[in-house]
């Protein structure tokens, strides 16, 4: 299959080919023409798989087929995403693949002045994105209307649940005609996910990618430290010596981004942090500066680093492990980046095993352990070694307060011997 078969308009056409593209990726050719046909969809799939042209195109080819006037500050087209990057990733989409048509677009993010934004909003407009708090925020301001949108797209569903905007989703949602196309693209899926879906599509398409939770052109490997004072260690190492272009490192917090990239940069490395305390222009600003390649260094949290897509990051290093193997997956992402090999490098503390462990089952791979001379770790992982009680030829049925006979409360609870004993001279006692 190729791009010719979806049948785009010419413009949008001609953009793809001069972006050097000809077979779409596998999300790409089952979601583009489902959405082309209108039906409503749910995708599934891993980042890097294109899922960003697989709405982009179709929302652009409904736009050449709208006649009449376009509305001030009534879009044809919302997209919700969970973050300032992903959204301004999807706006730079947008500008790319529709640069041979006039088509108007607006980001709407937090941490940018309300002034700029309410002044797009008083020309034609005729795709939004946004994140969903200043979305509602200016909905409440009654700055903007939905009532004229056809198409509404949720991208990385599952983070904006996990950020706690299900009820944010629901409500933009609900200042939407009955009667829009919507289309909602993520990476998992859970229960979660499962009801805001029921409540907002109608007879869904499902499609579910099945691919490899990592790529295959990154290298993944772990160093055992031994304590933040090793890491440091390990860290200064890899930078000084390893074939480090640019890379990205991975806090677990907002502070600890911030004093780790202040600690790069005391050391003499071009160093900056990024997350969500910092002003959107500021954190344009970091990325202005991590693409044009004045930066060789970025102290990222998870929320922040969505939706950064930089093909000169040679390395991730994940500085603390992420909370969800999910985001693992979502971290090492960054490298490799069209095609191009890369490195994933993460440091892991013998307290992090269990996390590993659920990493390296979601990803269905062992990680490679490299020892760096003269920084050996004393401590070593422990790994959980899977026991199995064995009765006779099968296991032995777990232990539970319902049959275990020394438990109190168990239908084969046996009183204590003395307490019998105590009872029956109470008894004649009596008697």
């Amino acid at each position: 299959m190729s791009f010719e078969n979806f049948q785009l308009h010419p413009a949008i056409f001609k953009a793809v080919q001069q972006c050097g593209y000809t077979t779409p990726t596998s999300v790409q050719a089952e979601a583009i023409p489902k959405i082309l046909d209108g039906l409503d969809v749910i995708a599934s799939a891993n980042t890097g798989t294109g899922k960003t042209a697989s709405f982009v195109l179709p929302a652009l080819q409904g736009l050449t087929q709208q006649h009449g006037k376009k509305k001030y500050g009534k879009p044809s087209v919302l997209i919700l995403t969970p973050t300032r990057e992903l959204a301004t990733q999807v706006s730079q989409a947008i500008r790319t693949y529709g640069k041979n048509m006039r088509v108007s677009s607006l980001i709407l993010v937090g941490g940018m002045p309300y002034g700029p934004q309410l002044r797009s909003l008083s020309r034609p407009v005729d795709i939004v994105v946004a994140t969903p708090g200043r979305l509602l925020d200016l909905l409440n301001r009654r700055n903007i209307d939905l009532s004229n949108v056809n198409m509404l797209v949720l991208d990385e569903a599952d983070r904006m649940l996990d950020m706690g905007f299900v009820d944010e989703v629901n409500d933009i949602a609900d200042m939407t005609p009955a009667d829009r196309q919507t289309v909602l693209f993520t990476a998992t899926w859970d229960n979660k996910l499962a009801k805001l879906a029921h409540n907002m599509l109608k007879d869904p398409q499902r499609i579910q990618i099945e691919t490899e939770p990592t790529q295959a052109n990154i290298e993944q490997r772990i160093h055992v430290a031994d304590n933040l004072a090793h890491k440091n260690r390990l860290l200064q190492h890899l930078l000084d010596n390893d074939d480090i272009k640019q890379a990205i490192i991975f806090s677990a917090t907002k502070v600890g981004a911030d004093a780790l990239a202040q600690d790069l940069k005391t050391h003499g490395y071009a160093a900056a942090a990024l997350h969500g305390d910092m002003k959107q222009g500021a954190r344009n600003r970091t990325l202005t500066n991590l693409r044009r390649g004045r930066l060789r260094v970025l102290v990222a949290t998870d929320v922040a680093a969505r939706g950064i897509d930089v093909t000169t990051i040679t390395h991730v290093i994940n500085f603390d492990l992420p909370r969800f193997a999910e985001d693992y997956v979502h971290r090492i992402g960054r490298t490799g980046r069209a095609g191009a090999q890369g490195t994933a490098i993460s440091f892991v503390l013998p307290d992090d095993t269990q996390h590993l462990e659920r990493i390296e089952r979601y990803t269905k791979q062992k990680v490679t352990h490299h020892v760096i001379p003269g920084l050996e770790p004393t401590r070593s992982l422990k790994r959980r070694a899977a026991k199995k009680r064995k009765y006779g030829s099968a296991a032995a049925p777990r232990k539970n307060h319902y049959n275990d006979p020394k438990r109190k409360g168990s239908y084969r609870y046996q009183q204590p011997q003395s307490h019998k004993k105590w009872q029956s001279k109470k008894t004649v006692t009596q008697s």
